[in-house]
């Protein structure tokens, strides 16, 4: 096996074609962490939820990572870890572009794109379509690495 860093392009990509991933959060010096998806555009990872606990601990540290991965094989991977913070769009006229801006691109890359969060707040019991969370990850810092097949091992 072939590992290697990532470059900023790669880890740009790899983001960019899977939208989707885990977010860590942490309250209390406890972590949590659960799967997501999202939008990329540099700089930011775009996304919508409802309220739960993801949000309530977000809230509170607004400090964040983000990992998203490609398995192709045992001996073929790459994963992206970001480093972030969060930072909710909330419903009032202030925030009103971001939301729209957050909402039109999840619009444009993902399907059923609202369908997991009102899942999720059914399940809670929760369910009330009208909390909307639009939500953006401001990307601090962005690391990847990628494994692949050595030629020489194969031979």
């Amino acid at each position: 096996m072939l590992l290697r860093e990532m470059s900023r392009i790669e880890c740009d990509d790899l983001l960019s074609r899977l939208g989707y991933g885990r977010l860590a959060c942490a309250r209390d010096k406890q972590p949590y962490i659960v799967p997501i998806y999202f939008v990329f555009e540099p700089g930011c990872l775009y996304g919508f939820s409802t309220m739960g606990q993801k949000i309530e601990w977000m809230r509170l540290n607004s400090l964040v990572c983000v990992e998203a991965d490609e398995v192709r094989s045992h001996h073929e991977w790459s994963s992206v870890v970001v480093q972030g913070r969060y930072e909710e769009f909330t419903d009032n006229p202030e925030y009103s572009k971001q939301r729209q801006h957050a909402q039109s691109l999840l619009e444009q890359k993902r399907l059923l794109w609202w369908q997991t969060a009102f899942a999720a707040a059914q399940t809670r019991g929760r369910f009330d379509r009208d909390i909307t969370i639009f939500y953006c990850i401001h990307i601090d810092e962005i690391s990847g690495r990628r494994v692949s097949s050595d030629p020489v091992e194969h031979r």
